[in-house]
Order: C-alpha cells, then structure tokens, then sequence
C-alpha cells in the first residue's frame, strides 16, 4: 500500500504542476539521464575486478572467484554475460569476482599453468583450488554459498602461484612473449625476412648460452676451488715427477744406442770374416769355380 500511496502523492504534485513545469521537469530528467550515460564513471562502479601482474598478491587475502580468459576465445566470449551477472552479487556474498585476460598477463598464464579456457580458480585465504562445475550464474552462487570448494583438492604448495617454481614458471612466459614481441618488431616494423630474424635469435642463443657458461664455470672455480692446485707441495712433486720423467726418457735414449752400436758390431765381425775369405786363395771365385771344374772331369774319367 506505501507504494502505491506514494505514487498516488506523485502523480497529484505532478498534476498540480503548470504545463510549462511539467515540460521542464521532463526536459532536465532527459538531459540528466543522457548525461550519466555518456559518462559511465558516474555510474555504479562495476564490482568485477581485474587482476595484472602488478596487483595479483592482493588475491592472497579473502575469498575470490578469478577467471582467466582471453577475448578471441569463443567459450570465453559465451561465458563473459554470466560472469558479468555473477560479479554484481559478490559483494552480497563477501567474495571478489576478478578476471585475468592472459593475452595481456602472460606472467600470470604461466604462473597459474592455464591450458584450457576459460579457466576458473577459488581461492580463500591463500589456498587456491580449481573449480570445475557447470558455468552458470546459479551454480556458481550455489558453489559460493554453500560452501561446495570445501570438497575440491587444494592445489599443492609446489605448484602454488607463490611457489618458486611458479615464479620461475611466471618469468620463462614473460620471457617468451618478450621474444615474440621482438620478432614481430623486427619483422614487421624492420622488414626482416622470417628467417632472418630465426637466424639472429639462433645466435644470441649461442651467444648467450657460451657467456653463461663462461660464468658458471669461473664461479664453480671460485666457490670450489681445486684442492690439488692449492696444496703447498703440489708444484714440489710436480717439478720432481718431470725430472724423474726426463731421466727415464735418457735412459731408454741410451738403452737404444748400446743396441744399435752392438748391432753394428756384430755386422763389422760378419764383414771382417767375409773379407778374410775373399782375401785367402781358397776363398776366391774363379779358385772355387777351377776347382768344381776339375772335379767334374776327374769323375767323368773314371766313369770312363
């Protein structure tokens, strides 16, 4: 009934109104209706939020509700009006309802290891876990306020996005769209064919992956140094070990020497008896081919 009064007490001040007052008063609610909206930031402020890698700590405290989506995605695109409708009652229900666009945060994609869209994580307090039921307004309330995450299996501390292993996860995804920006600048903007630009990112890897290693090793060398070189008496035995070393090096020189000079005594004695055969009478050749000769008659003789 109050209702109904009160519009019954409008419509009878309107009526008392001039025609003139009644024209202007429509007049400036028009002019004020137009003016809010051209200017949306008088408006009600919309309760979803927006998550970067500025500002994704502050979902470490309360209840929230994210999703990650990217704007070419259709399913993304069908579940936008829902999610829209969803976050006006967030603050009904003390949760804040956020959104990641992971085309512009890649460092959060990798940190939350997003592979599907859209994705939606539940997080209270620090504890996050992924929900994965129907994406509509009434079971997403339903998972709220009956409290249904309770039945989801946090996600590890390991893979946590505050892990170490995530922040690493974080920085290679941020390092990745940074090297693509980089082909693009140069190919676009630079006019440098494909695979020039595969050419020039080849070898700034090599480059850099010999300077890194160059680094570890000189502070792998620094941090743990040999304990050989820093022994007192390493030069000591190293200088005695190459003496001792050039010392059997002349030895077995000399060893080689006494054989070939026994060698080569052996071959004068065989030449010194040699000589002395040709220089005795019996020893010569045509004395020997005589005596064969003579031989072979005598023989032929008594035959005869």
């Amino acid at each position: 009934m109050a209702p109904l009064l009160d519009h019954k007490i409008g419509d009878a001040m309107l009526s008392s109104l001039p025609w003139r007052s009644k024209s202007n008063l429509l007049t400036c609610s028009l002019v004020l209706l137009i003016y809010l909206t051209s200017h949306p930031s008088l408006a009600k402020p919309s309760s979803l939020k927006e998550i970067t890698d500025g500002n994704w700590e502050d979902i470490l405290a309360g209840e929230w509700m994210i999703e990650f989506f990217a704007p070419w995605c259709p399913a993304c695109q069908q579940l936008q009006p829902v999610w829209n409708e969803f976050a006006d009652w967030g603050e009904d229900m003390g949760v804040n309802i956020a959104k990641v666009d992971v085309t512009e945060q890649p460092g959060l994609s990798g940190r939350f290891i997003i592979t599907s869209l859209p994705t939606i994580y539940h997080c209270k307090d620090g504890v996050f876990r992924r929900y994965q039921g129907a994406r509509t307004k009434d079971d997403l309330l339903s998972f709220i306020d009956e409290k249904k995450w309770q039945g989801i299996e946090p996600v590890s501390s390991w893979f946590g996005p505050s892990s170490f292993m995530m922040n690493t996860m974080s920085a290679l995804f941020k390092l990745s769209m940074f090297i693509r920006r980089c082909h693009n600048y140069l190919i676009e903007h630079l006019g440098i064919p494909v695979w020039g630009s595969y050419v020039i990112f080849g070898l700034a890897t090599l480059f850099s992956g010999l300077v890194l290693g160059l680094i570890l090793v000189f502070i792998a060398d620094f941090v743990f140094p040999s304990r050989r070189f820093n022994s007192p008496n390493y030069y000591q035995k190293k200088q005695t070990m190459e003496q001792a070393r050039l010392i059997q090096q002349l030895e077995e020189e000399q060893e080689a020497d006494g054989e070939e000079d026994d060698e080569d005594d052996e071959d004068g004695e065989q030449d010194d008896v040699w000589r002395r055969r040709r220089a005795s009478p019996e020893g010569r050749p045509e004395e020997v081919l005589r005596k064969r000769v003579v031989g072979n008659r005598e023989d032929q003789d008594e035959d005869s």
